[in-house]
Parts: structure tokens; sequence; C-alpha cells
């Protein structure tokens, strides 16, 4: 495999890229990326990459340099006569812009996905989807994989009595995930009606289900503000929950999202790595799981021309 395969990262997270070749037993590839002073990009892969199949990772989460290092591998690479080009992307930023909503917007998740298209990629690969209508956005394949199997396997070790526990969705955009991750854990299942009146601002209107005397796992796919998770958690200890465990796939930590967390009703707050989380964010009650595993496995099964949903049958 490893004559082939040719894996590189960008430098949103390269923790992350580590891990994923560990998983492989392989190692990154060698490729120069600098910041000129005005503040351009310059890249260059150090290594011939020839008719090699090539995966690039890189999450786009800010800053916008991310997007255009990863425009910019992905160009090269293409350019360098790989033989194909996929681009790995654990955070798909702007995925919550994925419609128009309002006159005069544009509908941003799709301009990025054309632009990866266009740079000459022939695959993109990303993680938990804000919403997984972004896959029809592309014309080449678009594999989405699950974080469930590393955090379903962490949420099985908490010390919980199913019968007095429950997800609890914070908005009902979650809820699907909060249903499936309820129906898996063989627990009770709540629901919050939020009303939003403002970008990153949201309310809990209502709350529907039965907390009392329960330990509550809050379960979304981001924390970016840390508004909607925050009075989840209030709201389900104001409706007699016992304690309050969130988790969610991207940790993406918007200001002022660390200050709300640190006074929050929160007993443990569980993410994974698709995002880097810088040092002076991570909080003492916060545990960070690794999605390198998903992320190696599906890349051997594409290099080898295996099911990529069969990895979740398992």
């Amino acid at each position: 495999m490893q004559d082939t395969l040719k894996i590189f990262s960008g430098r949103s997270n390269s923790t992350l890229a580590q891990g994923i070749v560990d998983a492989l037993g392989m190692d990154l590839g060698d490729v120069t990326i600098r910041t000129f002073a005005d503040g351009e990009l310059w890249v260059k892969f150090e290594e011939n990459i020839r008719g090699q199949d090539v995966f690039i990772i890189q999450s786009t989460n800010g800053p916008a340099d991310n997007l255009i290092e990863l425009f910019l591998l992905l160009d090269a690479a293409v350019r360098a006569s790989a033989n194909r080009v996929t681009a790995v992307i654990p955070y798909f930023g702007y995925g919550r812009q994925d419609r128009k909503d309002q006159p005069r917007v544009p509908i941003s998740s799709r301009v990025m996905v054309d632009i990866i298209t266009t740079t000459g990629a022939d695959r993109i690969i990303s993680m938990d989807l804000h919403s997984t209508q972004i896959q029809g956005f592309a014309s080449i394949p678009f594999d989405h994989l699950y974080s469930r199997m590393v955090l379903m396997d962490t949420l099985r070790e908490l010390d919980f009595t199913p019968d007095k526990c429950a997800v609890l969705a914070p908005d009902v955009g979650s809820a699907a995930m909060g249903q499936s991750y309820a129906r898996t854990l063989g627990v009770h299942f709540a629901l919050i009606d939020k009303r939003r009146y403002a970008p990153n601002k949201a309310e809990v209107s209502h709350l529907i289900g039965d907390l009392v005397g329960k330990d509550v796992l809050i379960i979304d796919d981001m924390i970016d503000t840390a508004s909607t998770t925050v009075s989840a958690a209030q709201a389900a200890i104001d409706k007699g929950a016992n304690s309050v465990i969130a988790a969610a796939t991207h940790g993406v930590l918007s200001d002022p999202a660390i200050d709300r967390l640190k006074e929050a009703p929160i007993k443990e707050l569980i993410i994974t790595d698709t995002i880097s989380v810088k040092k002076e964010k991570q909080l003492p009650n916060m545990k960070i799981v690794s999605v390198a595993n998903v992320f190696g496995e599906a890349i051997k099964r594409i290099h080898n021309g295996e099911s990529v949903s069969a990895l979740f049958d398992l």
C-alpha cells in the first residue's frame, strides 16, 4: 500500500494528521508551507508524487488561511501529476452556510465545494457535516464519516444507569443524532425547542421530556460559542437533572465559549480532535478523543477500492 499511497498535511491540525499516519503505520509526506511577509502562502511537495494516490489532510476552521492552504496544496498535487488527489477535511468550515436563507447572501458551503472541485480534487472526505446536503453540492465522490464510533465507546465508559439517564438534543437540528445515540445506549431522550434571534445567539423556548433525577448527555455536532450547549445544560439542571455531560464532534470554541463553559453546570465535556484545541482553551473537565483511527481506516479502504460505508457497519 505504501508504494503508491502518500499522505500529506497542512498546518491546521498536524497532530491529527500524525495520528492518522501512525494508525496506518506510515509517515507523513514531506511538504514545505511558508507564509511570506505580506501574508501570502507558498507550498511545495518535497518528494515525487507522480502517479501516486495522494491524500491531503486539512481542517478548514478559521483563520481563512487554512482554506487557502488547502486549495494551494490540492492544486500543487494535481500539477505534480498525482494519479488521484483526495481532500481530507475533518472539520468542514462554512458548513453551516448551506442554504440561501435570505436575499443577497451566498451559499458559502457550495462555494467551498466548487473551489475544491475546480482545483482538481478527485474526492472529499469529511466528518459529521452540520448539514448532510452539502454532499449534494459536489460533482465528485464525497465520503461522510461519523464520530459516533469513538464517542460511543467513550460514553459507554461513563458510570450511568440507563433508566436514570437521558440524551438531550439541544435543538431540533440535532434531534436525529440524539435519538440515534439514545437508542444505541438504551436511555431516555429529550429535546429542546430553541429560538435563534441572532447569529450565534439563541434561547431555550421549551424542553420536551422528563429529566428529573436523571444524568443527562447533551449530544451535538459542534460547540462554537457554547451558547446552545450551556443554555441546554442549565435548562437540564433547572428541570431537575442530577448531572450534565456534553459531547460534540467539533470543538470550534470561538470566544466567549471558554468563559461560558467554565461557569456552566457541565460535569464533563467530550470532544474529538477534528479541530486542534490550543492549550489555553483546554479545560480541566475537557476530554479530547481522537478520530485518527476512523480516518486512517477510511483512507485505507478508499486506497484499496473497498467500501467506506461498510466501516460503520462493524
